[in-house]
């Protein structure tokens, strides 16, 4: 085997580290949790009902592959993504295999219903009605990943606090729901609950890595 070969057989090799890590689905899921903001591996392990010592094992070949960072904080140790095309990659690879893999459209159909999604409106559309108040974006995340970046005009409302804080909805305007993006379930949940309350609501497939992939502002007040 010549130099030239075993330069680009290096090459070919390193760049396999990335896809190596990020074969496993869990940490595809640790990736599209840490998406949303730094958390210590406690979280993640309850986020992704992992235990914390198979966590840390999963995060230790993220990692490896310099797709992951962290930091300690006392007894706590926190992750975040390494870079935000991390986040990209996540979304392409998803959207990617939605178009090209029959057996995940049908796990789609099966677990949301065409219903529960919202009509096809583009991004600058959706901020504008919000802006003018003809509709209301409601962030069902936990409020600590609301923090880190939302949707402009999106108020935020975790799913464990919105049957208490049904009060601060207008019964006569549409919302919309969002939390981690498609593979998430908390919108599609705050949904059902509005809508058994007589509410119109429909959820947002998009995140925020979806929405920062699409070029779209973000807020982080």
């Amino acid at each position: 085997m010549d130099d030239s070969r075993e330069i680009k057989d290096l090459l070919y090799e390193q760049v396999a580290r990335i896809s190596k890590a990020a074969s496993s689905p869990k940490r595809l899921e640790l990736i599209e949790v840490l998406c949303q903001g730094e958390k210590r591996v406690e979280q993640l392990a309850s986020d992704t009902e992992l235990s914390v010592k198979l966590t840390s094992a999963h995060l230790k070949e993220l990692k490896a592959a310099r797709l992951v960072e962290n930091r300690r904080d006392g007894k706590n140790i926190y992750y975040r993504l390494a870079d935000p095309r991390v986040a990209d990659l996540w979304v392409m690879l998803r959207e990617l295999a939605e178009e090209r893999l029959l057996e995940l459209q049908a796990a789609m159909h099966e677990l949301i219903t065409q219903s529960d999604e919202l009509s096809p409106i583009s991004g600058a559309e959706l901020l504008t009605q919000a802006q003018h108040g003809e509709l209301v974006v409601i962030d069902v995340r936990p409020e600590a990943e609301y923090a880190v970046a939302h949707l402009p005009f999106a108020r935020s409302i975790p799913l464990s606090e919105l049957k208490q804080r049904l009060n601060e909805i207008p019964a006569n305007k549409t919302v919309v729901a969002y939390c981690r993006g498609p593979f998430c379930l908390m919108a599609k949940d705050a949904v059902d609950m509005l809508r058994q309350q007589g509410i119109h609501a429909s959820r947002l497939e998009t995140g925020v890595a979806e929405w920062r992939l699409n070029g779209l502002p973000l807020a982080t007040d």
